[in-house]
Parts: structure tokens; C-alpha cells; sequence
């Protein structure tokens, strides 16, 4: 799939969450930050996003094969989607489930 259909996707969801801005990750590519905090961040590929996350394990456990990480993410709170494979709703729940536990109180409360 084209990656600009993945950035399009990501922008659509993630930009209507309360305190998410796209900036710029890791020199040119398109990242999402939550009150100038890490969210989430393509490859430079664009078939590959980074997302923030205490949760690595849980999400590796349901599928390795779209969730996984490399020696590089091995020491960060970090998860791997290989964005080919995702079904769009399990990665709704990550950004969801990953945005959560970046937010404030104050724009948690928002989403409710």
C-alpha cells in the first residue's frame, strides 16, 4: 500500500484526539506528538510505525508477524506495526490504548 494512504489514515484518526499534533521525527519523517510528547512516528519506509507504549508485550503476544521490534526499540517503550498487516481496528486500540498514556488528566477527561 501506498504510504501515503498509511499517513492519511493516521492523520484522520489521531489528529481528533485531544492534544495531538503531527510534527517531524528523526529529520524528515511525519511523526504525532500529545502536548509535545512522543506518540507515534512512521519509518522512513512509511510501512512501518513506531508507537509509544508500556504495552510492547501485550501487543507482540497477539501477533508477531504486525507487531514486533528490533534490536534498535529493544531498550524503549516502544512497539513496531507493520502497517501491511494491521487490521485497522487493533491499530485503532494501540494509538487509542497509546495516546491514553501520554495524555494529561485535563485531556483525558476531554475524550470522554
Amino acid at each position: 500500500m501506498d504510504p501515503f494512504i498509511h499517513l492519511q489514515f493516521l492523520r484522520k484518526f489521531l489528529l481528533v484526539l485531544p492534544g495531538v499534533t503531527e510534527g517531524i521525527s528523526h529529520g524528515n519523517t511525519p511523526a504525532f506528538y500529545v502536548q509535545k510528547k512522543f506518540l507515534a512516528r512512521l519509518w522512513e519506509t512509511g510501512d512501518v510505525l513506531v508507537v509509544r507504549t508500556d504495552e510492547r508485550d501485550k501487543w507482540i503476544s497477539t501477533d508477531p508477524e504486525v507487531f514486533f521490534f528490533t534490536d534498535h526499540y529493544r531498550d524503549y517503550p516502544t512497539v513496531l506495526v507493520n502497517l501491511e498487516l494491521v487490521e485497522p481496528a487493533m491499530l485503532e486500540q494501540l494509538l487509542i490504548e497509546a495516546w491514553k498514556g501520554r495524555a494529561s488528566k485535563t485531556l483525558l477527561k476531554q475524550y470522554q
